[in-house]
């Protein structure tokens, strides 16, 4: 290899790294402050630059975010479709899908609070309209494995399927504004707890 092409290569590895950590920034603090209510100015200062040189990186504040999400649900929905392709039964696609939604909010807590928070504004947008498109895709995989079960006699059915979506939908993704990568419970073994108070309940037996 040539000097001239590894000092590129190394050039162009150290910006790729630069725009990751600015983009860790930019998500930490458009779900802290909200993406409407944060500036340039604000994610540059966050980052110890100044808001001119931002722009060396993202030509935007809608850029950052865009980036931030699309990375995001890329990794969460190639997951989820690795489970819901294994063809395993309803229950064990359940566990995994749970516990794959825990490590995907360890992974990305602050890109799941600006999803939760800003879609609907952000998806009024057509750049954004994949947002509604990965809600809708969202809730039809789950009733897809709820009413299975039902089907297959693993869940009860006596018990409305889209309510159950709701309870978990809302209940999982809303630890994102207190799950901490460094608290006293693994993202796993908060995944598995769900699982068993969501399956088998709190009361002694």
């Amino acid at each position: 290899m040539s000097p001239r092409r590894r000092d590129s290569e190394s050039t162009a590895t150290a910006r790729a790294g630069r725009r990751a950590e600015l983009l860790a920034t930019a998500a930490e603090v458009f779900a802290s402050r909200g993406y409407a209510a944060t500036t340039v100015r604000e994610v540059a200062d966050a980052a110890g630059i100044l808001g001119g040189s931002l722009y060396y990186h993202f030509d935007s504040k809608e850029s950052m975010v865009d980036e931030i999400l699309s990375t995001f649900l890329t990794d969460m929905w190639a997951s989820y479709d690795r489970i819901t392709a294994a063809g395993l039964g309803a229950r064990e696609t359940f566990h995994q899908l749970v516990a794959e939604s825990f490590r995907m909010i360890d992974l990305y807590r602050p890109a799941v609070m600006i999803y939760q928070n800003e879609s609907r504004h952000l998806a009024a947008s057509p750049r954004f309209s994949y947002l509604l498109d990965s809600m809708r895709r969202f809730r039809e995989m789950w009733l897809s494995v709820l009413d299975r079960g039902v089907l297959d006699g693993e869940f009860r059915a006596d018990l409305d399927t889209g309510l159950i979506y709701r309870f978990i939908r809302d209940t999982v993704w809303v630890a994102a504004s207190w799950y901490r990568s460094d608290g006293p419970l693994s993202a796993d073994e908060i995944a598995r707890q769900y699982i068993v108070m969501v399956l088998e309940g709190i009361l002694e037996t």
